[in-house]
């Protein structure tokens, strides 16, 4: 028996998924997470996990995971003393930036803090321009000082970064070789290896922060694979990236970067298997967990991708998937403002203490409190009875904010989930409305392990009529990891204008980045038949400041290719800007190419439909506070594990399972379909 297991590691809970590849048997299993050593909590996860499924470690033949260490450590600041070796008179590029304001209008607003100090930003004399042409050659005696410099000012890491160093990077390349020379100890990388893109300042941030958390992320890797090594684990580990796809830990420890959204990535990776599984293409997923909720809009089963982001305050370009994180989970912690106003996050409760009913120690109410206090959530356990919750803890601490907003209890505690389904709103408006999307007419997809509880007033807010609920929603993160394949992205910027001269341009740079993948391919193993290539341009407008990516069809690059790429454009302007500029020249800038290594993936059966009636699955009934309802009402309580395929529920009710608990408001119907996720419609 040969059991693939995927393992995403949350603020809040280690979650775990295995799938055995013979009978295709899933099982679940979730564990507090252990913030002082995250690994920690992956091990024993891991271990109570096959435990659980009368197994060992030895047995397991996949191994993939995703994590939040690198994001913790960019958000808290808990990276290493970091140097910058950069050219001579661009030292300050890193603090200044694009002289933008955070928020124009705030008027207190403070900037990140610089992940290099001044002392520590070594300048050097080197000149490369535009055209690749060197005009002052690199000065080995001088960065030879200045990495003799930075490891005597203490700094553990060293980011490299010269200007046009994406176009030659020669003197990068040279400059990294002396580093590791003469400061062997240090974490050590140069902007060309790391984002071989143009934009200085942009380069130069995502530079220092592949540096800056370089060390963290090795560290951790390396205790993680010591205590998967003493649990038995033969195949290799993998580690999600912010794109979805998934590389060894070797590659993750060098690209730390890359890692920044690997934790929520794994979700929207499974949403997209899931949409093909039952045929809905267009879906917004919404991932709500303990400490955070990420959402994505996926259109014809496809999640946008961005070459570049802004990550808690720092600019960073690698690929990742369109992802967008509010601080609203259910630990998110509820309090009133200055202004008397009701208000809920970012600050979390996380895995300790937890939210007040965890009986930790904490005292100031979570949006877990409030769901127990309404009773939605179960007032006495949690994850199918292994936690044990106190109600009355939750009421004492519900009360206090009731008292300051001189509202009842209920009210109050309803206030708390009305302010995060809020926040919540305006995050999906973000990737829909903002973007030319209407979600009216898209498929809610909630999962994380408080997603489900919030998910049918987060779409009655939106006016979402279709909400899909997964099999096993608390651990779809760990899932995705069973249905990623391993992909790694080239990128390479060559400003050239769109125009019949412009074919040898984009073979040559495509070429190139083939020969990149090439490389890729053969260094993980990845047979001729498992390889897959996808080729997008980033384009825009001449004289624009941003670009859309187009995809390029495949095969040679012909008059019909350019044709493909212009109509692309056109198409993704209009959508994305509302019109499209027929006379202005369009400009060709960043060529990427995504090479796919195809694996075996978990794959599910569907099941015989068992018609409507659930009345097996009902374990008892429940009072539950709803202001749809007026208040209380009685509530049909329902084991998600004993539904069957066909099977429909009549809101209102609950269903509840290990990982998570699923609220059908009045007027609702939910349905299971043949893969056993649960299907929820407005006045179906």
């Amino acid at each position: 028996m040969t059991w693939r297991i995927g393992v995403d590691s949350g603020g809040t809970f280690c979650d775990i998924c295995l799938f055995d590849d013979a009978s295709g048997q899933v099982a679940v299993w979730k564990v507090s997470s252990t913030p002082d050593d995250p690994s920690r909590g992956i091990a024993q996860g891991v271990q109570e996990g096959v435990g659980n499924v009368g197994t060992d470690a030895g047995s397991i033949g996949y191994f993939g995971h995703g994590t939040t260490v690198g994001t913790n450590a960019l958000i808290q600041h808990r990276g290493v003393p970091t140097g910058l070796i950069t050219t001579d008179g661009f030292r300050d590029l890193l603090e200044i930036g694009r002289q933008k304001r955070p928020d124009l209008y705030d008027l207190q607003v403070d900037k990140p803090p610089v992940l290099v100090s001044r002392d520590l930003r070594i300048e050097v004399p080197e000149r490369i321009r535009h055209d690749g042409s060197v005009e002052i050659p690199l000065d080995e005696a001088a960065l030879r000082d200045a990495a003799r410099r930075l490891k005597a000012a203490g700094a553990q890491a060293v980011a490299i970064c010269f200007l046009y160093g994406f176009v030659r990077p020669e003197h990068e390349a040279t400059a990294r070789r002396i580093v590791a020379e003469e400061f062997p100890e240090a974490f050590a990388c140069a902007s060309h290896e790391v984002a071989p893109e143009f934009r200085e300042f942009e380069r130069m941030s995502t530079a220092v922060v592949n540096a800056y958390l370089g060390p963290v992320m090795h560290g951790y890797i390396r205790r993680l694979a010591e205590r998967l090594k003493e649990l038995g684990l033969v195949t290799a580990p993998h580690l999600t990236q912010s794109n979805g796809g998934v590389i060894g830990f070797e590659q993750a420890a060098r690209l730390p970067v890359r890692t920044v959204l690997s934790g929520p990535s794994t979700g929207v990776v499974a949403a997209q298997e899931l949409g093909k599984m039952v045929g809905i293409p267009n879906l917004i997923t919404f991932d709500m967990g303990g400490t955070s909720t990420d959402v994505a809009l996926l259109q014809d089963g496809q999640c946008r991708m961005t070459g570049e982001a802004m990550v808690h305050g720092y600019p960073i370009k690698a690929p990742m998937l369109d992802i967008h994180t509010v601080g609203a989970g259910g630990g998110s912690i509820a309090f009133v403002d200055s202004g008397s106003l009701l208000k809920v996050g970012p600050r979390s409760a996380g895995a300790f203490p937890g939210p007040v009913c965890y009986d930790k120690g904490n005292t100031e109410p979570a949006t877990t409190d409030a769901n127990v206090v309404l009773q939605t959530l179960n007032p006495t356990h949690l994850l199918g009875g292994r936690m044990e919750v106190r109600q009355d803890l939750a009421k004492t601490a519900i009360g206090k904010l009731a008292d300051q907003l001189g509202l009842d209890l209920m009210a109050t505690a309803q206030g708390v989930i009305s302010v995060v389904t809020a926040n919540m709103a305006r995050a999906i408006r973000v990737i829909s409305v903002q973007k030319g999307h209407d979600p009216r007419d898209y498929t809610l997809v909630a999962f994380g392990g408080a997603g489900p509880l919030h998910a049918a007033r987060l779409a009655k807010e939106l006016e979402i009529r279709r909400i899909l609920v997964p099999r096993n929603p608390g651990i779809l993160c760990a899932m995705g990891l069973l249905l990623t394949d391993l992909r790694a992205d080239f990128a390479s910027t060559r400003l050239t204008l769109l125009d019949q001269k412009a074919a040898p341009v984009i073979e040559a740079a495509f070429a190139e980045l083939v020969t990149q993948a090439g490389h890729w391919f053969a260094e993980e193993g990845i047979p001729t038949d498992k390889q897959k290539l996808a080729r997008t341009v980033d384009m825009r407008y001449a004289g624009q400041n941003y670009e859309l990516p187009v995809a390029l069809p495949d095969g040679p690059v012909t008059e019909a290719s350019l044709k493909a790429l212009a109509d692309g454009f056109a198409a993704s302007h209009q959508r994305q800007y509302g019109f499209v500029a027929e006379e202005e020249a369009v400009q060709l800038v960043t060529f990427r190419v995504e090479a796919t290594g195809l694996v075996a993936k978990a794959s599910f059966t569907p099941q015989p439909d068992a018609g409507p009636n659930a009345s097996a699955a009902l374990i008892g009934k429940r009072d539950v506070w709803m202001p749809e309802a007026n208040g209380w009402v009685s509530c049909p309580i329902y084991d998600r594990e004993a539904l069957k395929s066909g099977n429909r529920i009549a809101g209102p009710a609950i269903v509840e399972q290990m990982d998570a608990t699923t609220v059908i408001l009045p007027g609702m119907m939910a349905r299971v379909e043949p893969y056993l996720n649960l299907i929820l419609e407005f006045g179906a």
